[in-house]
């Protein structure tokens, strides 16, 4: 293979007022070379890719990329510009422009050239020497990495065999550097949890280790430089990670939220043995070698070896982590209306026709029709994010459109679930064709919504609509006749689900129920939030008291754990006793779902209904049967947290002194 850059593939003084002139210029020296055989199509593809995200970098740097079937080798042009083209970057326009072309399927060359030129354009030495550096020849070997030959001398001479290095930067004295991203379902407790724990384990290790939590305030991205000088990645996430694209070509760690919780040394030491298998790989880039086993693929597709059960859990727990914002400010809204003008203010004519600003009725009637307009979003939001979280950006219209349509059709949340999936893989199949290259430049904004919103239209409408609709109405129906012992059965069946894993997947399953109940809600639906978010109190509640009445049976640590408890419990966080439950599962766990069971089926019992999807204690003003929720939280956490006391008493047997002990009189482990 010849080499990745050459003289002839450098503009110096790249005249280009658009990021589609400067690609041109730089691909028409490609073509020149022979390493691009149809220029317009390999334009085309470029303008595809271009479309997906922008391709600009802080620090005035634009690196346009793409796989084409149109390329002949992995290649590298480099232009300069005196003006700055805007590549949609930040902090403004870029000055110095890679255009990095690779042959269709070579994604391991393709990510191999990304990753490599991003880490070295973090070090401002290298960007500043390229600024600075009027000769072609010299500018080809500083981005190859070679010592730059005397100015006018020949850039292709030297040794036969000569390739290119790509070796990552970053091998000398500077400490590994990783980013992270953390992310759960509802962007409360797990997302935060976790980058503690890895930056907090990155301290230990000595690592360089930067954390972005896309939380339920949203998130800030880590600075693309910083992102640019990674040695890997870790992504510790249930939902689908915003943006990955940033991400490609780096070695990648991609686990479940609570692994970053429970071993954030282990996955440490794994981004460390990925990056190091990747430097592997791209050193010995010109020899024969096996397929790189480090996990550089694409970001936008799934982990390798996640398998169907794993990746369907992620799309779907997407959906409702975006549609949570929604039910809790339309819930909320609901609420409070209900409290200051009562049930029949659902009568209310609208505001927007009537609305006395010192009138208490009117302003129930605003919050109630607030609410009623933010719950309206409930199923075209799920449906949508659910789309997004299977094909990215492309989803989002066919999944909203679904979404809308299962509301029409009286669907559901149900229907809202099935639309997000049908989305999501008619896009997928779309992106699988072979495209004409005179298309590629508009299937996302054109092509793309247009064909997958008609097939999921027909879809739901016609074929699929229908029969959910029908199940969605008897699963209500069968919610809203809820009563005695059935409704009772079924708050301990949701009460030991929440207190299973403290907020995993099993938890997430419950709480999904609750929250798409919301969606139409019902009595049968408004008990069963209820139901749900009162279990999911009792596991932090139980241990509080627990460590409280007898805190000689806990670690100091666990004392401390047990006064934010308190906290974490009224809050409906229930991952506030997952410290108690990695030191002691087999105790703690079975405690929390017995407390959560006795919870549930009393919640149910009592008829306590719940419009709002969080709040913990603090919303219990507006809470159906108020005294008597709060009599069910209580009882269930005295039950958690005698059990616990219990089965700790019996842990061990008390020693006998030192001078005495023989092998026989040890303590025993029950």
């Amino acid at each position: 293979m010849s080499q990745l850059i050459t003289a002839d593939l450098v503009d110096v003084d790249l005249f280009a007022d658009t990021k589609e002139a400067a690609a041109r210029s730089l691909a028409e020296r490609m073509a020149a070379a022979g390493r691009v055989t149809d220029l317009e199509a390999f334009l085309a593809d470029v303008a595809a890719r271009e479309a997906q995200m922008p391709t600009g970098l802080d620090g005035g740097i634009g690196i346009p990329h793409c796989r084409s079937a149109h390329v002949t080798e992995p290649t590298l042009a480099f232009g300069r510009s005196a003006e700055g083209i805007d590549f949609g970057a930040p902090d403004g326009p870029a000055d110095l422009i890679f255009l990095i072309a690779a042959p269709a399927g070579a994604d391991d060359d393709h990510l191999t050239i990304l990753s490599a030129l991003a880490r070295r354009l973090a070090d401002s030495t290298f960007t500043e020497a390229l600024r600075a550096e009027r000769d072609p020849a010299r500018a080809a070997a500083l981005i190859r990495g070679e010592t730059p030959p005397e100015a006018g001398a020949d850039a292709d001479a030297g040794e036969p065999g000569d390739q290119p290095d790509t070796t990552p930067a970053g091998s000398g004295p500077a400490p590994f550097r990783i980013v992270a991203v953390t992310s759960c379902p509802t962007g409360i407790a797990h997302t935060y949890m976790a980058a503690e724990a890895l930056q907090r384990a990155g301290e230990e290790e000595g690592v360089d280790l930067r954390v972005e939590t896309q939380g339920s305030a949203g998130f800030r991205r880590i600075d693309p430089a910083v992102v640019a000088a990674a040695d890997a990645v870790i992504l510790a996430h249930d939902v689908e990670v915003r943006e990955k694209a940033r991400f490609a070509g780096k070695p990648v760690v991609d686990v479940g939220v609570k692994a970053a919780i429970n071993r954030p040394a282990a996955l440490i030491a794994e981004a460390r043995e990925k990056a190091a298998q990747a430097g592997a790989g791209a050193a010995a880039e010109a020899a024969p070698k096996a397929p790189d086993t480090a996990e550089r693929a694409p970001m936008d597709e799934g982990a390798e070896g996640d398998g169907f059960g794993t990746r369907l859990r992620t799309w779907l727990m997407t959906g409702v982590s975006y549609m949570v914002p929604f039910v809790a400010a339309g819930g909320l809204l609901i609420a409070l209306a209900f409290a200051l003008g009562g049930y029949k203010i659902g009568d209310a004519p609208s505001v927007a026709e009537h609305f006395a600003w010192g009138e208490a009725a009117s302003w129930a009637a605003l919050m109630f029709q607030t609410g009623q307009a933010a719950f309206g979003f409930l199923v075209p939001v799920l449906a949508g994010f659910i789309a997004y979280g299977m094909a990215d950006r492309p989803g989002l219209v066919p999944g909203f459109v679904g979404g809308a349509i299962a509301v029409t059709i009286d669907a559901g949340f149900l229907g809202g679930l099935v639309a997000g999936l049908l989305a999501g893989a008619v896009v997928a199949a779309i992106q699988r064709l072979t495209i004409p290259p005179v298309l590629r430049g508009i299937m996302p904004v054109v092509v793309i919504p247009l064909v997958s919103s008609a097939v999921v239209g027909f879809l739901m409408f016609v074929v699929v609509g229908g029969p959910i609709a029908s199940f969605q109405k008897a699963m209500t129906d069968w919610l809203g006749g809820l009563s005695g012992t059935n409704a009772v059965l079924l708050g301990v069946l949701l009460g030991l689900m929440m207190c299973f894993d403290l907020g995993g997947p099993v938890n997430k399953v419950a709480y999904a129920f609750a929250v798409g109940g919301l969606a139409t809600p019902t009595d049968g639906s408004l008990k069963v939030m209820a139901a749900v978010m009162a279990a999911g109190m009792v596991p932090p509640l139980g241990m509080a008291l627990a460590t409280t009445v007898r805190a000689r049976l806990f670690g100091k640590a666990e004392r401390e754990n047990g006064k934010a408890a308190w906290v974490l419990g009224a809050s409906f966080i229930s991952e506030g006793a997952i410290p108690f439950a990695a030191a002691d599962p087999l105790r703690v766990i079975p405690s929390a779902m017995a407390g959560g069971a006795v919870t549930g089926a009393l919640s149910m019992a009592f008829g306590a209904t719940l419009r709002a999807p969080h709040g913990g204690l603090f919303v219990v003003p507006l809470i159906g049967n108020a005294l008597l929720y709060v009599v069910a939280i209580a009882a269930g956490t005295v039950v958690t947290a005698a059990l616990v006391v219990l089965l700790k008493s019996r842990r061990t047997v008390e020693p006998a002194p030192a001078a005495s002990v023989t092998p026989a009189d040890e303590p025993v482990s029950a």
